[in-house]
C-alpha cells in the first residue's frame, strides 16, 4: 500500500509541473495575443486570445485543484478540497460561454462593414501562437500521468487552441493574398463556436457532479442487477451512485440477504464487483436479513 501511495505522489508531482509550465506559456502568450489583436484590429486574434484565456483559466484552475486536492481532509471537510476543481470548472465554463457570445455579436457587426486588418502582424502573432500551443501540448503529453482528468481536459483545451491559431493564420493569409477582410470575422466566429462548445461541455459536466448525478459510464440499474445476482442476496435497494470528482465515484446501498448467507463473504463479493466492474473504490453497504430488514423494498431503514 505504501508503494502505491509513493507512486501516485510522483504522478501528482509530474502533473503539477506539466500544468504549471503549460499555464505560464499559455498565459504569457494570451496577453501578447490580446494586445496584438487590438493593435492589428483583428477580431480573429482577439477571439483566439479569448480561447487562450479559457485555456489559461483551465490550466490555472487545474493546477490549483491539484495543489488543494493534496490537502488533507479534515473532520468537517471529510472529502478534503477535491470538489474545488468542480466549482472552478463551473465558473470557467460559464465565463467561456459569455466570452464566445460577446465575440459572436462583434463578428456579426463586422460582417456588415468589415474593417481593414493589419494582416501581416496578425499572421506573425497567430503563427507564434500555434508554436506556443504545440509546446504546451507537448509539455502536457510528456508530463501528464495517471490519466488525470484535469491534465486531460487541459490537453483538449490546448488542442482546441491550435485550431484557433490555424483559423487565424488562414484568415491572415486570405487577407494578405486576396484582401478578403471578411475572413477575419468568419475565423472569429469559428473559434467562438469552439469556445462555446467547450464552455457548454465543461459547465454541463460540472453541474452533473454538483447535482450528485450518477457518473458517466455507470448505470445504477446495471449495478443493482449485478449485486442482486450474488449468492444469497434477495434484494438491493436505496442504491445511490454519485461522485466527488469525475474520476472518484462513490456508492451506498442496502442489501437484503437470506438467513443462510455468510454476511462477510457477501460483503467481500459485493465490494469486489463494485471495484472490478465499475471502478468504485468507496462504497458503504448496509446488510439486512430478510426478516429484520426494511419493511418496504425501496424504503430507508431507520
Amino acid at each position: 500500500m505504501g508503494h502505491h501511495h509513493g507512486h501516485s505522489h510522483s504522478h501528482a508531482t509530474s502533473n503539477k509541473k506539466a500544468l504549471f509550465w503549460a499555464f505560464i506559456l499559455i498565459t504569457a502568450f494570451m496577453v501578447v495575443e490580446f494586445i496584438g489583436g487590438f493593435l492589428t484590429n483583428s477580431l480573429a486574434l482577439l477571439s483566439d486570445a479569448g480561447h487562450m484565456l479559457s485555456d489559461s483559466a483551465a490550466l490555472g484552475l487545474s493546477f490549483v485543484a491539484i495543489v488543494l486536492g493534496a490537502r488533507k481532509a479534515t473532520e468537517k471537510k471529510s472529502f478534503g478540497y477535491r470538489r474545488f476543481e468542480i466549482l472552478a470548472a463551473a465558473i470557467n465554463g460559464i465565463t467561456l460561454i459569455v466570452i464566445s457570445v460577446l465575440i459572436m455579436i462583434e463578428a456579426v457587426r463586422r460582417f456588415m462593414a468589415p474593417p481593414e486588418v493589419q494582416s501581416t502582424g496578425m499572421l506573425v502573432i497567430a503563427a507564434i501562437g500555434l508554436l506556443i500551443n504545440i509546446a504546451a501540448a507537448f509539455i502536457l503529453m510528456r508530463g501528464g500521468k495517471d490519466d488525470n482528468l484535469n491534465v486531460r481536459s487541459a490537453f483538449l483545451h490546448v488542442m482546441g487552441d491550435m485550431l484557433g491559431s490555424v483559423g487565424a493564420i488562414a484568415a491572415a493569409l486570405l487577407m494578405i493574398l486576396f484582401g478578403w477582410w471578411i475572413a477575419d470575422p468568419i475565423a472569429s466566429i469559428l473559434v467562438s463556436i469552439l469556445v462555446l462548445v467547450s464552455g457548454w461541455r465543461v459547465t454541463k459536466d460540472a453541474a452533473n457532479v454538483l447535482m450528485e448525478a450518477a457518473p458517466e459510464g455507470i448505470d445504477p440499474e446495471e449495478v443493482r442487477q449485478s449485486l442482486e445476482q450474488l449468492d444469497d442476496v434477495t434484494d438491493v435497494h436505496d442504491l445511490h451512485v454519485w461522485s466527488v470528482t469525475p474520476d472518484e465515484p462513490l456508492l451506498s446501498c442496502h442489501i437484503t440477504i437470506d438467513g443462510q448467507g455468510d454476511p462477510d463473504r457477501i460483503l467481500r463479493n459485493a465490494h469486489r464487483i463494485l471495484h472490478d466492474r465499475y471502478s468504485i473504490e468507496h462504497s458503504t453497504i448496509q446488510l439486512e436479513s430478510g426478516s429484520g430488514g426494511c419493511p418496504s423494498p425501496h424504503g430507508t431503514c431507520n
